[in-house]
């Protein structure tokens, strides 16, 4: 008795670490799929495989440890599923470790942005629930199955589906839940303020700019004039010291090299910023939503601004394509992707908070009565904490699962009743023939 709840208390553990981790990256798939690309840099192997195979491979990731999560917990496939869990715990230990002895990142990515474990700790985790792991794959028939043989493709089924479409929503939208620092509501203003008593950290930010066929370097301090052109620019850490949650955020106009980033959170108005990392990715199909909403704003009097990490050749371009009027400027491109998880997005400022933010695919429609921008304001402060969202989210996937359990054992309780009476009905007939 005791063994078989050991057995099944390892069960539950090892059940929500993989819903859990399954479920924050389903969330965020682009996010997912930016660490992949971070290990395919370390490996040297980025230019062999297309954001066309690391998107699917991000969805695929997640849904398989959402799955082998719910799985174990309703205990269905017993024998099958902790075996393939088994397997993928020896791997992502061996993998893990790797991470360790060579620290090719500093985040393996195992719970998206909602919570960072160092590459130590993530290994001892993952050792943890290697050993889970084979305590139930030797112990497979101690695990209680919560749903009957016959019933369980229902529940493997609606996991499927709902871990797809959660995905699938989030990378046409943007992702339910915002674990970064810029999420709606967020205070960049506050969320980069660092305390008296910290030592600051040194950044330092180099431009690379080409003039007649050659690139050559350059700080702030001395960008060059306009005989130059810009081509990328890089950000790095110089100095470690306390890191504020926003450390990275800044503005560079694209044609004069000033820095508007105090100008743009001062600004006690709205301001909108259409945000691209990369340009040449950037999908073009809703110019013409932006482009009325950058109308409405010279009509307002509200600042807009273009910011991406490209250079001159790719806004050039979307200029040419999409007949952007509005300035552009330059930002680093992991803070670009960290702000939206849309190519391109827009977000909306007011005083230095984040107010709104929109996928390409779901741009607003704003109009002169000002009641969309009021409406706006008004959420943004009453926007519901993560942990709210988070078990809103799991109740709408496990009340029908849970309801379905009741239904089957339901179920089983009226066959053993019909099952009793008709034994017992059976035994009195018997008795009076016997009379």
């Amino acid at each position: 008795m005791a063994g078989k709840l050991v057995v099944n208390t390892v069960r539950v553990i090892t059940a929500l670490v993989f819903i859990f981790s399954g479920f924050v990256k389903a969330v965020d798939p682009l996010g997912t799929q930016y660490k992949i690309n971070d290990y395919l840099t370390a490996l040297g192997l980025d230019f062999l495989v297309s954001d066309m195979i690391t998107l699917p491979a991000s969805m695929l990731i997640s849904a398989f440890e959402f799955c082998c999560g719910v799985f174990l917990l309703f205990a269905l496939r017993r024998k099958l599923v902790t075996r393939v869990v088994a397997v993928f715990m020896a791997v992502m230990t061996l993998f893990t470790l790797w991470i360790v002895v060579d620290n090719p990142v500093s985040d393996c990515g195992c719970f998206g942005d909602a919570l960072v474990l160092s590459n130590t700790e993530t290994f001892l985790k993952n050792i943890v629930l290697m050993i889970f792991a084979l305590i139930m794959c030797r112990y497979y028939e101690y695990l209680v199955s919560a749903v009957r043989r016959s019933a369980q493709w229902v529940v493997i089924n609606y996991t499927v589906i709902f871990i797809f479409v959660v995905s699938g929503y989030s990378l046409y939208f943007l992702p339910q839940f915002d674990f970064r620092p810029y999420y709606v509501g967020a205070d960049i203003k506050k969320g980069m303020e660092i305390p008296d008593d910290a030592e600051t950290p040194e950044y330092e930010t180099t431009f690379v700019m080409e003039r007649d066929g050659v690139k050559k370097e350059f700080k702030l301090e001395n960008y060059p004039d306009s005989t130059w052109t810009f081509v990328e620019n890089k950000t790095v850490l110089i100095k470690e010291g306390y890191e504020p949650p926003i450390h990275d955020f800044s503005l560079i106009l694209y044609n004069t090299g000033e820095d508007i980033t105090d100008e743009v959170l001062s600004d006690s108005n709205f301001v909108f910023l259409v945000i691209s990392p990369y340009l040449e990715k950037a999908d073009d199909s809703n110019f013409g939503e932006i482009d009325r909403i950058y109308e409405y704003a010279m009509e307002k009097g509200y600042s807009f601004y273009g910011v991406t990490s490209s250079g001159d050749k790719a806004i050039e371009r979307w200029r040419d394509i999409t007949g952007a009027e509005y300035d552009f400027c330059i930002a680093d491109a992991i803070t670009l992707k960290t702000i939206i998880r849309s190519n391109p997005g827009l977000v909306l400022l007011h005083d230095g908070k984040v107010v709104g933010k929109w996928s390409h695919n779901s741009l607003p429609v704003f109009d002169a009565s000002d009641k969309a921008m009021e409406q706006i304001l008004i959420d943004s402060i009453q926007q519901k904490s993560v942990v709210n969202k988070v078990f809103c989210m799991l109740l709408w996937f496990f009340l029908p699962l849970v309801l379905l359990t009741l239904t089957d054992r339901s179920y089983n309780i009226h066959g053993w009743f019909k099952r009793l009476f008709s034994k017992k009905n059976t035994n009195t007939t018997d008795t009076l023939e016997n009379k």
